[in-house]
């Protein structure tokens, strides 16, 4: 047991016990490697206890021997990290700082120190230094300022490690404005290497987002007084962590942090928590609770406006993003005279502009929300999916506001159905999200291909639906598709779509499937796949989408080029046992438009025909002339209107420009102003150019990863075929403010004459054809198809 000394009051200092019985003594606390079969075994709570206190006496003595002794001046062993917060976890390292004043023999005792613990495998973090060069290393390296945060005194003179600690947590405090960036930095960088708690299906505790780690950032942000103190739901949070974490690495017997599946039922059992499952779904849910409460506070603790005199420099500006809702703080609000209990689409319209301009939805807005925000009554109105679609089409950034959402209540007001998949760990190893997280990056990824698809709304719809029957107990795409049914007409869905989007969920796997276990050159598999979708090309190219989507956001290596390769290949033998459809033309005029063209026609003045609503009609007539169309639609978007469809058709001579639209925010402008600038543009007295560059840079909402643009060729098959000179045109991209007028300019520089026109917006995607006749016959080659495209795409 080794050999008694003398204390410094007179005293016997206790024999020392060596490493070797320090290691002796934690592995009878961990009760062996026999794991949950081992008889006396301490609670997870009770063992890290436990293994607090024969960590801290061994130190103790084995500081006395070295001669840190409580009555020694000058000298301190401290402890930081999981010691010093008492929350020792089987097989961590001893985080230890030897503080002193300039004590000469300081080498000496700290190899006493360190070298039996060295030598008997025992984990070690130490550092010797003296109070200032502890202060100065803790304002260079933000782990350790966050250490000097939790450190508490084991040995020496108490008054060293009291001013230790209180001058680390004075720095912090006045210095942690100056080093929030370099906060923020720090935890993307560990979330990018770790992933997260809540949805990762083999999650790291500690340092994974929403893991200790973060809760421990949480403790300093409240320290330094710029968050409150953790809510109740955090401190359950940080128990069960805490206990996952103990139970994992006293199983594992050794230093483990990232729980593996095959682990989960044992701890499970000893957690009381039922089998893996279960435990995977409170681990999510406690990770969603920690990454959100950090989340916050990030945001709250942002340095904000300076003061001078106690007056704020100037007030942040609120930058309005969509009708009712404001860019203020850096975050996504409401503005100030809305009503939330009077609009059913607002709760869609602010959290799409969240998502598509990556800003997170202000906490008092979410709350404001969650109280009056209505739930859309079935079916919804047109606006109301349409600001689903647009959500839905954001892509990565629907993934923090689906969260938030989410963790709010609000995300199961739009989609009761949610609530099975909810932090539902997936059954099939090659899956490394929870469902629910699936099925949100699915949707992200399926953002990037909208441009690949006619209907890109259904397209997005489909993939956030196509494993809602999981979690069930029986086939998920036959539940699934009964779900997308219920869904599709709550959504107010046509029926044909409802039909359509029942059949995505039912066949999602109908592709990679074949694919990948058939052969595809076999014209029978090409038939047994026509014959199963019906024959229908919509839902063939909405299936591709919504497999790549599915198969990037399954795990690492599932979506492969060979695998591309061989569902490309099939669709293409699918296709073409398929008829293509030409993208129809603008529907008649009606009497009011044709009494209007025919009223211009005989005037030759320009007019404006506007009928309201919740999508509002607006008809310029014009006397026909090359470039109409960009200046209509250039007029329309100097007024931030969102152009949902627009047709273009002629008259009596004239140009009948008809567009549906509603306002981005306020209300629609005035018939007469409308006139007067349309006018205007014409000719040629309005900068119209110059006025739209100044304001597509002030409200531009594109994401910043916006899907390739297509372009389309369709030859009048009923005329002639390939050789006709009509063709069709049909753009798919993303869309933005003064997207038509760009590229109705583009048409009209290179010469085309544009019969007709039709354009769509859904969600955040442009769908436009236009009908163009050659005017010479040079126009009717190849490189007239490839310079109109080749402008059409670089306006995009």
């Amino acid at each position: 047991m080794g050999v008694k000394g003398e204390g410094a009051a007179g005293g016997q200092v206790p024999a020392a016990p060596t490493a070797a019985d320090l290691v002796l003594a934690r592995d009878r606390l961990l009760g062996g490697r026999t794991g949950a079969h081992q008889t006396g075994r301490l609670a997870p709570d009770a063992l890290r206890e436990a293994l607090t206190d024969l960590h801290e006496f061994w130190l103790t003595v084995h500081a006395a021997h070295a001669g840190v002794r409580s009555d020694s001046e000058g000298i301190a062993l401290l402890a930081v990290g999981g010691l010093g917060r008492r929350e020792l976890v089987p097989y961590s390292d001893l985080d230890l700082v030897l503080v002193h004043s300039g004590h000469k023999g300081i080498n000496g005792i700290a190899e006493q120190l360190w070298y039996p613990l060295w030598n008997s495998g025992v984990g070690l973090d130490h550092s010797v230094r003296t109070v200032p060069e502890a202060l100065d290393v803790a304002g260079r390296d933000l782990r350790t300022a966050l250490g000097l945060l939790d450190a508490r005194h084991l040995a020496g003179d108490e008054t060293l490690t009291r001013q230790l600690a209180d001058e680390a947590r004075d720095a912090w405090r006045t210095g942690v404005r100056r080093r929030f960036d370099e906060i923020v930095s720090s935890a993307r960088q560990r979330w990018q290497r770790s992933g997260e708690v809540a949805h990762w299906v083999e999650p790291d505790l500690k340092h994974g987002r929403g893991g200790l780690r973060d809760l421990a950032m949480l403790d300093a942000l409240a320290l330094a007084q710029l968050v409150d103190r953790p809510s109740g739901e955090v401190a359950q949070a940080r128990r069960l962590l805490l206990d996952a974490r103990t139970e994992l690495r006293r199983i594992a017997g050794r230093p483990r942090d990232v729980l593996m599946p095959q682990d989960g039922d044992e701890i499970a059992a000893v957690l009381g928590i039922g089998d893996r499952f279960a435990l995977a779904r409170a681990l999510s849910g406690a990770g969603r609770a920690v990454a959100y409460a950090l989340d916050v506070a990030l945001r709250s603790g942002q340095p904000g406006p300076r003061k001078v005199l106690g007056v704020l420099r100037r007030t942040p500006a609120r930058r309005p993003l969509a009708e009712g809702v404001v860019l203020a703080a850096d975050e996504v609000t409401l503005a100030r005279d809305v009503d939330p209990s009077k609009d059913s689409a607002l709760l869609l319209r602010v959290a799409a502009a969240a998502a598509r301009t990556g800003r997170p939805i202000a906490p008092g807005t979410l709350a404001r929300l969650g109280e009056s925000a209505p739930e859309p009554r079935a079916p919804w109105p047109a606006e109301v999916r349409q600001e689903l679609v647009s959500l839905l089409g954001a892509g990565e950034g629907l993934i923090d506001v689906v969260e938030a959402l989410d963790r709010t209540g609000l995300w199961a007001r739009l989609f009761p159905e949610w609530g099975a998949v909810r932090d539902l760990p997936p059954r099939d190893a090659a899956h490394v999200w929870t469902v629910d997280r699936h099925l949100v990056q699915a949707t992200a990824n399926a953002a990037r291909l909208v441009t690949n698809v006619s209907r890109p709304d259904l397209l997005l719809i489909g993939t956030v639906l196509h494993d809602i029957g999981k979690g069930r107990g029986t086939d998920h795409s036959i539940v699934g598709a009964a779900l997308a049914t219920q869904v599709g007409e709550r959504l107010g869905l046509p029926e044909k779509d409802v039909a359509t989007l029942s059949a995505m969920v039912r066949h999602h796997l109908l592709l990679p499937h074949t694919a990948t276990r058939r052969n595809i050159s076999d014209e029978a598999t090409v038939r047994r796949v026509v014959d199963t979708l019906d024959g229908d090309p919509v839902l063939l190219e909405l299936l591709h989408g919504l497999a790549e989507s599915d198969s990037l956001a399954t795990g690492p290596g599932v979506w492969s080029d060979w695998k591309a390769a061989l569902v490309a290949d099939l669709v293409s033998r699918c296709r073409q046992a398929m008829a293509g459809e030409r993208p129809e033309g603008p529907k008649p005029l009606d009497d009011a438009q044709r009494a209007l063209a025919e009223s211009v026609a005989a005037s030759r003045k320009p007019d404006v025909l506007v009928e309201s609503g919740p999508v509002a009609t607006i008809t310029l007539v014009a006397p026909d002339h090359p470039g109409l169309l960009s200046q209509a639609a250039g007029v329309l978007a100097l007024h931030s209107l969102k152009v949902h469809a627009a047709e273009l058709r002629a008259h009596a001579g004239v140009a009948v420009d008809t567009f549906s639209v509603s306002p981005r925010f306020g209300s629609l402008p005035d018939k007469a102003l409308l006139r007067e600038q349309f006018t205007r543009s014409l000719s040629g007295s309005l900068p119209l150019a110059e006025k739209l560059a100044a304001k597509e840079r002030d409200y531009a909402d594109v994401p910043d990863d916006p899907p390739a643009p297509r372009v389309l060729w369709f030859d009048d098959e009923a005329d002639g075929g390939a050789d006709s000179a009509d063709v069709v045109l049909e753009l798919r991209t993303a869309d933005r403010l003064g997207l038509l007028h760009d590229i109705a300019a583009a048409l009209e520089k290179c010469g085309a004459d544009v019969l007709w026109a039709r354009a769509m917006q859904v969600g955040g995607t442009a769908i436009a054809s236009f009908s163009l006749a050659p005017t010479s016959p040079a126009h009717g080659s190849p490189d007239w198809r490839h310079e109109i495209e080749k402008a059409v795409l670089a306006a995009c």
